[in-house]
């Protein structure tokens, strides 16, 4: 007689960015029942507004669904969809230490792309059952022999093997069910075992606490049980485990090879960490399992509400973020230019972009950020070393032995023809390549090394731009590096605002700072005395624009008369404007920092 474990399938759904996972995700949820897809809801396991809005996934999502076969056995299939871009790359590499094979999704029309690459390589190294799928045969751009064509030559899996489907219209999905079964090996571990249970995500339910996802490795959990989480070494006892259908599904057990949920009451998704190992208080396993790692900030930004009075719940807020999201941190920071927020760190550039945006549709708030930035470790003369994120922090020139900034490796997949334009590209942006591969006639990957400060802006738009859209990026942390970064000030009115300042290579600084001052002097308003608006590093002004003064006519009231009697009056205006000039403060606008922050270019 077969074991219960003979009929689990875990598996991901893993894929380029907008490939199609999230919607073949609705449709098998929708083939095996789960919910109707004639009430128009689509992206189901796609909970936040705007997952669905961008048409991404943030979060990895697991759904357990009970699937008949054409053979009529019952089979139990643990889905996750997983994150596509980048940012989120960790997530998606605990999610496939949870499965035992991966669906390998590639659009018809597009071809392998970056990140197929980056995750079929990450499955690879998991010793997964990769079984490629080809979505969107239906569309008039379809080109099912070329992508064949590179699954064989690029991933080295018979192109014989691949199923194809059309997601949007459910086309073999049917097919696609039955080769789960048949070509993903059922999970290993025994239950008599010692505990060990991987955690592969969380989140923050308000009324029931932390539900941590789980998948158990070996041994059996109940609820009652006091468990521990092996890196932090916090113990709870557990209230409450199951199964995830759409909502949570209590059960008596969780045992080996099955993927679902524990609850004991935990405040926080900062109290532990993905990857963690959870095992029984009093009989512990011998060790814990291993890939665990600290999810790592390397984009940083001060956060701050346009309106003041808004501070008290943009503080509740972020902290509620908090309670979902481990990998977003923030501390007090003030700004002379904008009053009281925070300096917050995180995973890239996208996770910036989803965290402001979730604060203002979700807590309605209106939100301005700092220029991004990355951390740079220092080296002072005395031998100290530090690292820092925002410029403010940035010690004087004179005490600096060396500054290091953090480079990445890259690959980016394009069609051969644009191979100008792109290294072009690469070479503004101090990049090095290292690496050229023609994939097939038609297409090449470049893999290059560069500074993440210099992708972290609009490098991935530009690609885009220059390759008319065809164009895959993917990069990974390398290390630091030398580097001749400086500190550059922007001064309005002889006064540094501490909210421009920003951190520069030396090659870029002139483009830079004068971007910053032309852009500043179209956005603030002219004022009765003349504004100097200068971008400088250390004593040496790189950059100056001025706002002219707007003048009162004084000499409207003389008609005629002794020209001395004007002199007179124009004397006495200069006067008054060099008294305003040392006492008075000038305006920036709100929207002149929201501009500026924008990008800090002229380009």
């Amino acid at each position: 007689m077969p074991s219960y474990r003979d009929t689990i399938r875990n598996f991901s759904i893993i894929a380029h960015i907008d490939h199609g996972k999230s919607t073949l995700a609705d449709r098998i949820l929708e083939l095996n029942g789960m919910y109707d897809a004639s009430k128009g809801e689509t992206q189901v396991l796609d909970s936040m507004e705007v997952e669905k809005q961008h048409g991404i996934t943030v979060k990895a999502q697991t759904v357990s669904v009970p699937y008949r076969a054409k053979d009529k056995t019952q089979y139990t299939y643990n889905m996750i969809d997983t994150p596509g871009h980048v940012d989120f790359s960790y997530e998606v590499s605990r999610s496939l230490a949870a499965c035992e094979g991966v669906l390998l999704m590639i659009d018809a029309s597009q071809g392998i792309q970056a990140q197929t690459l980056s995750h079929f390589f990450v499955a690879l190294e998991h010793d997964l059952e990769i079984i490629p799928v080809i979505n969107k045969i239906d569309l008039p751009t379809a080109h099912l022999e070329m992508v064949k064509e590179q699954i064989e030559q690029d991933l080295g899996l018979d192109p014989e093997g691949a199923l194809l489907v059309s997601a949007k219209r459910g086309l073999g999905i049917s097919e696609l069910l039955e080769g789960i079964a048949l070509r993903i090996p059922p999970p290993k571990g025994d239950e008599n075992a010692r505990l060990q249970a991987l955690i592969y995500d969380s989140y923050y339910d308000i009324y029931r606490g932390v539900v941590v996802k789980v998948r158990i490795i070996a041994g059996e959990v109940k609820p009652g049980e006091s468990v521990r989480f092996m890196r932090s070494g916090k113990e709870y006892e557990l209230e409450e485990v199951g199964t995830y259908q759409l909502k949570l599904i209590p059960k008596d057990s969780l045992r080996a090879g099955e993927v679902g949920y524990i609850i004991a009451g935990i405040k926080s998704v900062s109290e532990f960490g993905v990857g963690d190992t959870i095992t029984h208080t009093e009989k512990p396993c011998a060790k814990a399992l291993p890939g665990y790692k600290e999810p790592k900030a390397y984009v940083f930004a001060g956060l701050f509400t346009a309106d003041g009075e808004e501070f008290e719940g943009f503080t509740e807020a972020l902290h509620k973020l908090k309670m979902n999201d481990a990998s977003l941190s923030f501390i007090k920071w003030n700004s002379a230019a904008l009053g009281m927020g925070y300096k917050c760190g995180f995973l890239g550039l996208l996770h910036l972009e989803i965290i402001q945006e979730r604060l203002e549709k979700e807590f309605d708030l209106n939100i301005i950020s700092t220029v991004p930035s990355v951390e740079y470790r220092i080296t002072l003369t005395s031998g100290e070393v530090f690292t820092i994120e925002n410029a403010t922090e940035f010690p004087d020139i004179s005490k600096i032995a060396r500054v290091e900034e953090p480079y990445v490796k890259a690959n980016i997949i394009m069609p051969k023809d644009f191979m100008g334009q792109v290294m072009q590209l690469v070479q503004e942006r101090r990049g090095i390549q290292t690496n050229l591969i023609y994939i097939d006639t038609g297409r090449i990957e470049i893999f290059v090394e560069l500074p993440l400060a210099e992708i972290i802006y609009d490098f991935y738009d530009k690609l885009k731009s220059f390759t008319k859209g065809y164009a895959s990026f993917d990069y990974e942390f390398l290390e630091f590096r030398d580097s001749e970064v400086v500190k550059m000030d922007i001064l309005v009115g002889g006064r540094p605002v501490d909210a421009l300042s920003q951190m520069v290579h030396k090659e870029g600084i002139e483009r830079r700072g004068r971007g910053v001052v032309k852009k500043l002097r179209e956005l603030i308003p002219r004022h009765l005395f003349q504004i100097p608006i200068q971008a400088a590093v250390g004593a040496k002004i790189v950059a100056r624009e001025t706002i002219s003064a707007l003048r009162k006519d004084v000499t409207a009231k003389c008609y005629g008369g002794d020209i001395s009697r004007k002199r007179k009056l124009l004397e006495k205006q200069k006067e008054g404007k060099k008294r305003m000039k040392t006492i008075g403060n000038v305006n920036i606008p709100q929207e002149a920092f929201v501009e500026i922050l924008k990008r800090s270019d002229d380009e």
